[in-house]
C-alpha cells in the first residue's frame, strides 16, 4: 500500500497515482494522521461498493462494542437497556420548551 499526504495528492494527484501499481490501495494522510483510502475499482462497481459499505459498517460496529465495554455497558440485559432508554427520553422531554 502506498501512502501520500493529502497536500501532495491535492497538488499532483494524477501524477502521484501514475507510480502506483494497478490494483494497489493508496492511503491518504493529513496532519492528524490517516484520513482516506483510495481503493481501485476492479470489476463490478455496485458489488464492490456494497462490500466496502459492509466492511465499514462492521468496523463501526466493532468500535461501538469497544466503546460499550469500557464503561461496562456491553453486558446489559434487555430490562437494563429499556430502563436506560426510558431515562434518556424522560431527560429529553424535561428539556423541551412547552
Amino acid at each position: 500500500m502506498r501512502q501520500f499526504s493529502l497536500r501532495e495528492f491535492r497538488t499532483r494527484g494524477s501524477k502521484a497515482l501514475q507510480d502506483v501499481p494497478q490494483g494497489e490501495t493508496v492511503l491518504l494522510a493529513g496532519q492528524q494522521g490517516p484520513a482516506y483510502f483510495l481503493v481501485p475499482v476492479l470489476g463490478d462497481v455496485v458489488l464492490q461498493d456494497r462490500e466496502l459499505r459492509r466492511a465499514m459498517a462492521k468496523a463501526s460496529l466493532r468500535k461501538s462494542w469497544r466503546l460499550a465495554e469500557e464503561p461496562g455497558l456491553a453486558h446489559l440485559n434487555n430490562e437494563e437497556i429499556d430502563r436506560e432508554i426510558a431515562e434518556v427520553r424522560t431527560a429529553r422531554q424535561s428539556r423541551k420548551p412547552e
